[in-house]
């Protein structure tokens, strides 16, 4: 049996381990050996690759997905999209969705894993329509989570919506590695009876249960497993490529992966490790195996992001409360998976409650926005005195909250034509107009941009 495996060094693990810092121009040098490893799919693109090559890079993240695309000429690129929030933090009108998606893929990207934070799949359907429009396959994510209203009965039910909706694949996406063995045998094989579409496994070792859970999700008969270079695996990154091609070889299956390509690989990203480790950008402490996840369910990247809250607040010593109210938070919002956003929103409101001495004295104006309902319906039910505190008299938003949205793409496009010279541009500034517009501004200025790229890359009318 094949078995599809997804690289995931150039997005997620680097995401995960290192804050997305790292540079185009530090694995350009490996691209063709990436193109000739035999993976099904390399993820290049989306989560917070945008935000942080404009906020940090200094590179145009359209750019960067062009240069990617013009090296890899035999492996499918991949993206991660959530939903009608796309890259952002909030939900965005449907003409910008659509735009993005189509920009998207005519600039290289051939697969689109498309997730809500709540599974409220009303908020992908007009991403997945319009990939499916633009010819590139259409991966919708089920966001994984553990709680009283989470059961396989459930999952099954999202699963089938998925591929009513007609998604090329399922995606089961467990972004805190919590994900159990027996939980994905389980999960898996009710998905391939209920469905006829492939299902992907995406985990991380935050744990330690990742290898092991990929393992048994192969056993139960899972299409393809996301996975990263051992030098960027482990930890709250994704298990190790090799380690898991090693097993599953001796296990009978076929993953397609050439093992002297992925030692040269390997080999491209070791000192690029050490250098990150000796700056303190790659910190030892998300290279561990941290098990409260599986009490606390909270993703690495949550993690780290409590402990700079805590840290810039001289309050450190408090941790230990924030991670015991994250699952209260939790549990009074309507056990909201924890990815992004959710996971931002309930660590934070965590952290107010704990810091402020008394519980919800301040609700973030995020998880008011929530609670009226503009982030999608709630999977359980939101605590009353919640619901009473924000809302009042005033009714949830009950409808799509897209559909209260106005188109806003064209209009933008006029306002921003002095520094916005190309639709992707616009789209850029649509989604971090306070970031982008000084990037784009300088870029604009300078005269470094090779004419023909502007205008190869130009698909007004298409």
């Amino acid at each position: 049996m094949k078995i599809n495996i997804t690289e995931t060094v150039l997005r997620d693990a680097n995401q995960s381990l290192i804050a997305t810092r790292m540079k185009f121009d530090e694995f350009k040098d490996i691209l063709d050996e990436l193109d000739k490893a035999g993976y099904f799919s390399l993820e290049v693109w989306g989560g917070a690759t945008f935000d942080s090559c404009i906020r940090y890079l200094n590179e145009d993240p359209w750019e960067r997905l062009r240069k990617i695309k013009a090296q890899v000429k035999n492996t499918k690129l991949q993206m991660l999209l959530r939903g009608q929030n796309i890259l952002g933090y909030k939900h965005y009108p449907d003409d910008v969705v659509r735009n993005f998606v189509k920009y998207s893929v005519h600039n290289g990207i051939d697969i689109i894993r498309i997730f809500d934070a709540l599974n409220d799949l009303r908020n992908i359907e007009v991403a997945v329509d319009e990939t499916l429009k633009q010819g590139a396959h259409a991966q919708g994510a089920i966001s994984y989570t553990q709680s009283p209203i989470h059961n396989l009965e459930n999952y099954a039910r999202l699963g089938k919506q998925l591929e009513e909706m007609g998604v090329n694949s399922i995606c089961i996406k467990d972004m805190s590695g919590i994900m159990g063995p027996k939980d994905a045998f389980d999960l898996v094989k009710v998905l391939k009876e209920t469905v006829k579409v492939p299902v992907v496994l995406h985990t991380h070792g935050t744990t330690g249960l990742g290898p092991i859970t990929c393992t048994k999700a192969v056993e139960a008969g899972v299409d393809g497993i996301d996975t990263a270079i051992s030098s960027f695996s482990g930890g709250t990154s994704q298990p190790s490529t090799e380690t898991l091609h090693y097993a599953l070889k001796e296990l009978g299956y076929d993953t397609g992966l050439n093992e002297k390509v992925l030692k040269k690989i390997n080999d491209h990203f070791k000192p690029l490790k050490d250098k990150y480790l000796a700056s303190g950008q790659l910190n030892p402490y998300v290279l561990g195996t941290e098990t409260d996840a599986l009490t606390y369910q909270i993703p690495g990247g949550m993690l780290s992001n409590l402990v700079s809250q805590l840290k810039d607040q001289n309050a450190l010593d408090k941790l230990n409360d924030v991670l015991t109210e994250v699952p209260k938070v939790r549990k009074d919002l309507g056990y909201p998976p924890l990815v992004t956003p959710m996971s931002q929103m309930v660590g934070t409101q965590a952290t107010v409650n704990v810091l402020s001495g008394e519980r919800y004295k301040m609700i973030l104006k995020e998880v008011k926005a929530y609670i009226k309902g503009e982030y999608g319906k709630a999977p359980g039910e939101i605590d009353e005195r919640l619901v009473e505190k924000v809302l009042g008299d005033e009714k949830p938003i009950t409808v799509r909250y897209a559909d209260l949205l106005e188109p806003v793409f064209d209009k933008t496009k006029i306002e921003v034509k002095d520094f916005a010279k190309t639709d992707e541009d616009v789209l850029s500034y649509l989604l971090f107009p306070a970031i982008a517009e000084p990037f784009l501004k300088k870029k604009a200025a300078s005269k470094n941009e090779p004419l023909e790229t502007v205008v190869k890359y130009s698909i007004e009318g298409v």
